[in-house]
């Protein structure tokens, strides 16, 4: 795995993903799109929107989604924004949501000013006295038949606990809920499947560990809960023909389509398009193991220097992602600023620090970030 400008030690995957020959892809899609855009034409459309098809299609294939499943997003809040305005309000009305408070702040926001607007209670599942995850037997005690519609977080960017999905899911089949996951901290690391266990609907970015660009969400909808999804936002591209344009007989496309509104924002997806091409050109196996593998070495140097994990221990209980506790004496930001002087590259959230490797991190990325910590924290 090559470095890219100090990448020996890039440890940010959790919140923007690079692989070797970033830079020159990226500038190569663009040039071309520039190019396209810029021609004195009429082939502008075509060609963008068949690459935004394109993106659509990688990433139904990434997460084995079905054809016509799949829709592009500007990010997972506004996708759930769709998704909420989307079903019949009698689904919601007097009911409740639920999700964890270790889950996307941004879609808590969200659905926090959702609340009395739709008519439901948004249940939020508290973190335990001095717990750093949400326990799965918690999420469960909330989960009753009065919660209409669950979104469940697959790994938590905060902790990079890992949900047990399966056990999740199954729960919540029996409460008669919709169920939906986002996927954001390990689309593009893990495999991910939409029908095992089958959800109703997921929503993703193409940042962290797909390498891509902001804006390039997604948002998945199951096929059997697609008929009854008629979107509050809606355009000429949510119609079967976007250029049945009588105004008296509009009709929502049968497909995920629906879900599109206005003329959509290509660019995003179009640049996202090399990420994408170069993930789904690895060796997923090899992939995951140079994440492992570099987990497993910080792990055990940065439990030698007597620090507090926020992380699962258990490969399988985490994605590629090691948080840190640090202690109240130390402020974080300085430690983030002193280890970014040295090309180490991380991030904190308060007292926690944030740290991911991926393809261009390297062994001795790894182990310069531990002599720096140790350093630093002397």
């Amino acid at each position: 795995m090559s470095a890219l400008n100090g990448g020996d030690a890039y440890l940010l995957y959790h919140s923007i993903g690079h692989y070797p020959d970033k830079e020159a892809d990226l500038a190569k899609e663009l040039t071309s799109f520039a190019t396209s855009w810029s021609a004195n034409n009429d082939g502008q459309w075509n060609d963008i929107l068949t690459k935004r098809q394109k993106f659509i299609d990688l990433w139904a294939e990434l997460i084995c989604a079905p054809k016509g499943t799949l829709t592009t997003a500007e990010n997972v809040t506004s996708a759930m924004m769709t998704l909420i305005g989307s079903l019949p309000r009698e689904m919601l009305v007097g009911k409740k949501v639920l999700v964890a408070e270790d889950g996307f702040p941004s879609i808590h926001f969200l659905l926090t000013g959702l609340a009395d607007r739709y008519g439901f209670t948004l249940q939020t599942v508290p973190l335990r006295q001095g717990a750093h995850w949400i326990e799965e037997d918690d999420m469960i005690a909330e989960w009753d038949e009065d919660v209409a519609l669950a979104l469940l977080t697959w790994i938590s960017s905060t902790t990079s606990h890992r949900s047990d999905l399966p056990r999740l899911v199954e729960h919540g089949r029996k409460m008669g809920s919709l169920i939906g996951v986002d996927i954001t901290q390990g689309a593009g690391l893990l495999p991910y499947d939409v029908s095992a266990p089958e959800v109703d609907f997921v929503i993703s970015t193409s940042l962290k560990w797909l390498c891509g660009t902001p804006g390039a969400g997604i948002l998945y909808v199951a096929e059997k809960l697609m008929p009854i999804c008629e979107p509050d936002l809606r355009g000429w591209f949510s119609q079967d023909n976007p250029f049945s344009w009588d105004l008296d007989k509009f009709a929502f496309a049968p497909d995920a389509r629906r879900f599109d509104n206005g003329t959509p924002s290509t660019l995003s997806a179009i640049a996202s398009l090399p990420a994408l091409e170069w993930r789904m050109k690895q060796d997923t196996n090899a992939f995951i193991a140079h994440n492992q593998n570099l987990c497993a070495m910080l792990l055990e140097g940065l439990e030698a220097l007597g620090l507090t994990l926020a992380t699962p221990r258990e490969v399988d209980r985490r994605g590629g992602s090691l948080m840190l506790s640090l202690p109240d004496h130390i402020v974080a930001a300085e430690v983030v600023q002193k280890l970014r002087e040295q090309q180490i590259y991380m991030d904190c959230r308060g007292q926690t620090l944030r740290m991911s490797p991926g393809p261009i991190t390297t062994v001795d990325g790894v182990k310069r970030t531990l002599a720096a910590l140790a350093d630093i924290l002397r």
